[in-house]
């Protein structure tokens, strides 16, 4: 109940303060590539339970769906599928504020594993399946830790750190470290796979 409380209050307070910064992004979105503005896709979620993640379109229209060798989306400052707008608005992590709608509906918490592809278990190790023991969050402790210039295996070992030991402290302090990470850009993309950088656990 306390989780619950904490992600309807906090993302309630993110949708009221960040609306102007919503409507802006909508509008920059639909004069850049048009509509739709939003993007949904399948992801796990609870219990392996699937929902619709939403995000602002970064890519072009019926973009190709690119994966590395172990299962993880392509993601490259060079990809030719994003757009102008969408490099902007991935780099200041603005294309997953429409995710607080998922908290609200209680598919997302504001805090926790990123929430995979569903043909991502063909990949998950024995332990990797209790990352779906939570709700799957906006962000978490492997987010602050490095993002994507982590590899895959350590992003997925931090968020079994975070399942094991996660408290409504820990999630205060995953969301304090998330705003400079988030407007720094900090983890994007890709640079030295297997350096673990952020917060020390």
């Amino acid at each position: 109940m306390a989780k619950r409380t904490f992600d309807l209050a906090g993302s309630a307070l993110a949708l009221a303060l960040a609306s102007p910064v919503l409507l802006l992004c909508a509008i920059a979105v639909w004069l850049d590539s048009g509509s739709p503005v939003l993007f949904s896709q399948v992801r796990l979620g609870l219990n392996g339970k699937l929902f619709r993640m939403l995000k602002f379109r970064s890519m072009y229209r019926n973009a190709t769906d690119l994966r590395n060798p172990d299962g993880s989306t392509y993601n490259s400052p060079s990809d030719p599928r994003v757009t102008p707008v969408g490099r902007w608005l991935r780099k200041l992590s603005l294309d997953e504020l429409p995710q607080l709608i998922n908290v609200v509906r209680g598919e997302m918490s504001l805090i926790g594993p990123r929430p995979d592809l569903p043909d991502s278990l063909n990949h998950y190790r024995a332990d990797d399946h209790q990352r779906l023991l939570v709700k799957p969050g906006i962000t978490g402790w492997a987010q602050i830790h490095g993002r994507n210039s982590l590899a895959w295996e350590q992003r997925r070992d931090l968020d079994l750190e975070y399942v094991q030991k996660r408290t409504i402290c820990m999630d205060i302090r995953i969301v304090l470290y998330t705003i400079p990470v988030a407007l720094l850009g900090r983890g994007i993309y890709i640079e030295k796979p297997g350096k673990r950088r952020g917060v020390t656990a």
